[in-house]
């Protein structure tokens, strides 16, 4: 449904998708109180709720961030500062807005240890839960953008507005971090929306537009011209799309099934290997499946040609959409520096052998299907790469700072990759029994995307590995001013 309504209207689509996180930081980490008084409305999408971070100065490095926030007598805490990139930080849509706030106490410790955060309600509500005064704070102004036109993106101002800590003093960014991986993983989905709805645009042009004969003959003599799609560029883009849409799709579904293990398992030791496969496999959801999606819905309005420059055939809308899903909810460098970083260094690859293994599994599972064997050598040589790129960063990283920094964004595409090969040889094993009686193209479509996306698409790991070997020397030596 997530990526339904993201495909449709990504604009709109965030509204719904900022409540549930902030429904989620809440539930885990407020008071009953604030639970019993916020939530039920939040839920059933009477309120709406939104995340307040950056601030003009601050972006990334929120440990700089100056929005105070002074303690009263009854317990709350007077708010003041400057939040700007707030999505549906205003509107009537909803009866209420609950902010979420990052902001420091006057003796906060310095840096990211020092974060709170709040609640902030657009409208105090009363004991009884009826809403009463409009708080202190307003929408300076709404953001001219590039893409999603139809979100208010609102410059909010607080002043002294009334807030409650939510968790515990200066541990705010650890609070806030449950609403952002939530909707980092969405902002992929927003990705493969956005691409679904370029993929089916596209493919309806392809087979309607004539232009041209096809290489081998005319294909449909009776007309003019042949569909575009006789032509084997436009099949090239077809099925690049095609590969990543749907390889992607999978993929988030193998995210949500270690998502429900983290959260369902009864077995200690299965959720804390779930829970690390979620940690590794979030910044590869959200910064692959949007960098994917952001080439394909190009593709996409490559495929219209001239028209798809044009507004009224919708294919630039998704252009400009897909954009953001590469900067919000943490950049895509900054997705692959935590991938590199935090998750693969940090941990001298534990957390990376956890999904190595489970493909090492699948591979030794599957040895002697038939209808694999032609996908098994090619994934398990992608693995191969991943592996020795992996080991070799790890040791880069001991003696030469920017490392990590030099291999991050390769070393995700790569791991991107890999990981939908993975995919795609566990669509071959559930559709290459369905092939041989399918009328309908749909089992065997999937067959054919996946040998175009082993032939075409996985092959591009290779020169990855080998940017990655190359280090960071040229990439660090240039002066300032040679730039």
């Amino acid at each position: 449904f997530e990526e339904m309504m993201q495909g449709a209207n990504m604009a709109f689509g965030l509204a719904p998708m900022l409540t549930a996180g902030a429904c989620l930081a809440l539930d885990a980490h407020g008071s009953d109180e604030l639970k019993e008084k916020y939530l039920p409305n939040m839920y059933s999408g009477v309120w709406s709720g939104a995340m307040d971070l950056t601030e003009p100065h601050a972006g990334t490095d929120l440990g700089i961030i100056r929005t105070k926030a002074e303690p009263n007598d009854d317990g709350s805490f007077n708010v003041t500062g400057t939040k700007i990139f707030i999505t549906w930080g205003e509107h009537d849509m909803a009866e209420n807005i609950i902010h979420l706030v990052l902001a420091k106490l006057p003796d906060a410790p310095k840096g990211p240890k020092g974060i709170s955060m709040f609640l902030v309600p657009k409208f105090l509500v009363n004991d009884d839960g009826s809403l009463g005064e409009r708080n202190s704070f307003s929408c300076g102004s709404l953001e001219k953008k590039m893409g999603i036109k139809g979100s208010a993106t609102c410059v909010m101002n607080f002043d002294g507005a009334k807030g409650w800590l939510v968790g515990e003093e200066n541990k705010g960014l650890a609070a806030m971090f449950t609403m952002m991986n939530y909707e980092r993983l969405g902002v992929g989905i927003q990705g493969i929306g956005a691409a679904e709805a370029s993929l089916q645009s596209a493919r309806e042009y392809a087979l309607d537009r004539i232009q041209s004969r096809a290489p081998t003959g005319a294909q449909q003599p009776e007309k003019a011209a042949d569909p575009i799609l006789v032509h084997p560029d436009v099949r090239r883009m077809l099925l690049t799309m095609k590969g990543y849409v749907e390889g992607g799709r999978t993929f988030s579904t193998y995210v949500a099934q270690w998502l429900d293990i983290a959260k369902f398992a009864e077995d200690d030791e299965r959720r804390k290997h779930a829970e690390g496969m979620v940690a590794l496999l979030t910044p590869v959801a959200k910064a692959f499946l949007t960098d994917r999606g952001l080439d394909t819905c190009i593709m996409g309005q490559q495929v219209f040609g001239g028209h798809g420059f044009i507004r009224e055939w919708g294919q630039e809308q998704l252009v400009r959409d897909c954009r953001i899903t590469q900067i919000y909810e943490g950049t895509n460098g900054i997705q692959a520096l935590d991938l590199m970083g935090r998750k693969v260094v940090g941990t001298q690859g534990k957390l990376y052998e956890l999904f190595a293994q489970d493909v090492a599994n699948f591979l030794e599972e599957n040895s002697g299907n038939d209808h694999l064997r032609p996908f098994l050598e090619p994934l398990a040589a992608a693995v191969e790469r991943l592996d020795d790129v992996t080991e070799h960063v790890i040791k880069q990283a001991g003696d030469n700072p920017n490392a990590i920094g030099a291999a991050s964004v390769d070393y995700l595409d790569l791991f991107g990759l890999t990981a939908l090969g993975y995919m795609w040889a566990k669509i071959v094993k559930a559709a290459a029994p369905q092939a041989d009686s399918d009328t309908s193209g749909f089992y065997s479509g999937k067959l054919k995307t996946a040998r175009f996306y082993f032939d075409r698409l996985l092959p591009k790991t290779v020169s990855l590995a080998e940017g990655i070997h190359s280090g960071s020397d040229s990439m660090m030596a240039l002066t300032a001013e040679e730039f």
